[in-house]
């Protein structure tokens, strides 16, 4: 956190000034989620590469009946298979979806607190104790689906749910929560919505591409084979198991529904800036701080990406 300097005293609040609950859950979400996406790349990798030894003209004989290229699809198949159970044992995407709901439930509670958004607004009595309530109700039913606290492996998370920098930013005047609401929360949340829909859209396009890249060769040979212009083509089958892991990549990262989502999330998010800095009065401004927190949610975009056509 920091101070800029002028009448008002102007302030700087950031990531860095949230509590270390949000911190561990928002690391275990990365850690998480990079470990679900290198298991299902890797699992179509492998079915990908399973098809090819049969597909290929030559064997290597490794001695007797053995062939070298087919032991290499059996080890691909067992891949599979291995990869496949240990996911269902450690269960990466659900952890990950569990943590990745506590760390921006935490954050957009912070946020909340911080700046008298509702429920913590200026006229709440006993703010620190609504705030801590609140959220330990909210971890609680993530508690029931399976979500882990990180509190319940170590007693040693030191300075509290409520920090200091969130402490002395809810003890400043509405003009200056305002102003840093606005900017470090409201305003980096459209770049970050701005940014990924960029990353989605190139995505879309990029596996769009690859999928079509790959199901022409398999088209053609195909049609080849149908009027019996050659014989057997064994490539037709690789080529659709790789077309097929494209698609199902592309399905897992979501890539156009989330430019969808992500678009309207951001213009809903540019309507609240333009309203906070022109007409919204301190009156207004606790709803106006719970409806955007909504907004940013991690629901509301899921909720956009399954829903929007």
């Amino acid at each position: 956190m920091t101070a800029i300097p002028g009448p008002l005293r102007s302030m700087v609040f950031r990531s860095a000034d949230l509590p270390a609950l949000f911190h561990r859950t928002d690391a275990e979400a990365v850690a998480r989620r990079r470990e679900a996406v290198n298991t299902t790349r890797g699992q179509l990798a492998l079915l990908v590469l399973g098809t090819l030894p049969a597909a290929l003209p030559w064997h290597l004989q490794v001695g007797g009946p053995v062939r070298l290229l087919d032991c290499v699809a059996v080890t691909a198949y067992v891949g599979v298979l291995m990869t496949t159970y240990l996911a269902s044992r450690r269960k990466a995407k659900s952890h990950w979806q569990l943590n990745r709901s506590a760390a921006e439930f935490i954050k957009s509670n912070c946020w909340r607190y911080a700046v008298h958004g509702s429920p913590f607004d200026t006229g709440t009595p006993h703010p620190e104790a609504v705030f801590a309530n609140r959220l330990e109700e909210g971890l609680q039913e993530l508690r029931k689906v399976g979500w882990q606290d990180p509190r319940e492996e170590r007693d040693d998370e030191g300075g509290g749910l409520i920090t200091a920098s969130m402490r002395e930013l809810r003890g400043k005047a509405f003009t200056v929560r305002k102003e840093t609401y606005v900017r470090d929360r409201l305003i980096e949340q459209r770049r970050w919505y701005r940014r990924r829909q960029q990353v989605s859209r190139k995505g879309a396009l990029v596996w769009s591409g690859a999928i079509a890249a790959l199901t022409l060769p398999a088209l053609v040979l195909s049609v080849l084979q149908a009027l019996g212009n050659a014989g057997s083509f064994a490539l037709t089958g690789s080529f659709s198991a790789a077309a097929a892991a494209c698609l199902a990549w592309n399905e897992m990262r979501r890539h156009q529904p989330l430019v969808s989502a992500h678009s309207l999330v951001e213009e809903d998010l540019e309507n609240m800036q333009a309203a906070m800095e022109t007409t919204l009065t301190e009156r207004q401004w606790a709803a106006a701080v719970f409806e955007t927190e909504r907004i940013v949610s991690p629901e509301h975009t899921d909720w956009l990406a399954r829903h929007r056509m």
